[in-house]
């Protein structure tokens, strides 16, 4: 059995705790007084109290470095790369196979109804042998609505225009999916070819060209994902939205080339204001001209960058 406390109990206690209180008063006001006679500096308790707290502050802190942020965290502070368009063709180099010129393996990308995905962190699905490898570098959003591996369903975006109620629920599920889901990064929208071959024949004035810069306040295209960036060389306007963002748009180290006819400058591999202003080429050198007709040559083939006209000179 246990003994219930009584009131004396209680009172001795407190008796007990107020001693012990009395007592350790008494020690401080000794030790304080000892200190202030050593220093002959009337309350230097209190000073030595402060200096020893930073001195044990600024020992913790050596001792605790703040953390070293990785260079996995530093990379992924890095601002993502601005939205471009795509056509068909340079979707199609983004299949996660081997780059045959560097020897590492390719991002896989794949369009879904227009919106252009990184599926690279579901390589195994999307890359080379996965179950899904016909999609990588294609538009699939017809295949994925019908849930069909069908190459005939491949890169049909139109069609996505055309599917039943249950087709269309089954497509936003996927959508969904990609971009809250599976978080996969968007770099930005597939511009089919049909909308792009009837721009070839324009003929475009210079001040035409010049209202095609990539600004932020310029119109973005229905199914583009950012405004279209004009770049004429030769008699050809090049539409450098097409993966030329960084470049020619804003901030890029081509935006002066952007909305002009820099046939001249690009020959001399000149940024000078007066080589971009001055269009004419008649009395470059045939060295020159042939480094004109190297640059039209990359525009075209290595950066696919789409014809959108022609320059009326």
């Amino acid at each position: 059995f246990h003994r219930v406390p009584s009131a004396v109990d209680e009172r001795v206690t407190r008796m007990k705790a107020g001693e012990s209180t009395r007592m350790i008063h008494e020690f401080v006001q000794s030790l304080t007084s000892s200190i202030d006679n050593l220093t002959g500096i009337r309350g230097s308790a209190g000073y030595l109290v402060i200096v020893a707290v930073v001195l044990l502050g600024h020992r913790w802190m050596n001792d605790h470095p703040p953390p070293a942020v990785s260079a996995a965290k530093e990379e992924e502070k890095e601002e993502p790369a601005p939205p471009r368009n795509f056509t068909l063709k340079q979707l199609a180099h983004f299949d996660g196979k081997k780059d045959e010129k560097t020897g590492e393996d390719k991002p896989v990308y794949l369009s879904v109804n227009g919106t252009v995905f990184d599926v690279s962190d579901g390589r195994n699905f999307y890359g080379p042998d996965g179950p899904y490898e016909a999609f990588a570098g294609h538009e699939c959003g017809v295949a994925l609505a019908k849930m069909s591996f069908d190459t005939a369903h491949l890169d049909d975006l139109a069609g996505c225009e055309s599917l039943n109620f249950g087709e269309k629920t089954e497509l936003e599920g996927w959508i969904e999916k990609f971009t809250y889901y599976r978080s996969y990064p968007i770099k930005g929208r597939l511009v089919p070819d049909e909308k792009l071959k009837p721009l070839e024949t324009r003929i475009l004035t210079k001040e035409e060209i010049a209202k095609h810069t990539g600004e932020s306040s310029e119109e973005v295209p229905e199914g583009y994902a950012t405004a279209p960036i004009y770049v004429a060389a030769g008699d050809k306007v090049f539409d450098t939205s097409f993966g030329g963002v960084e470049f020619y748009g804003a901030g890029g180290g081509y935006n002066r080339f952007a909305g002009k006819d820099v046939s001249r400058a690009l020959a001399k591999m000149s940024f000078d204001p007066a080589d971009i202003e001055n269009t004419s080429v008649d009395d470059l050198e045939d060295k020159q001209k042939k480094v004109l007709a190297d640059w039209i040559k990359t525009f075209e083939e290595k950066k696919g960058y789409p014809i959108v006209g022609r320059l009326n000179k």
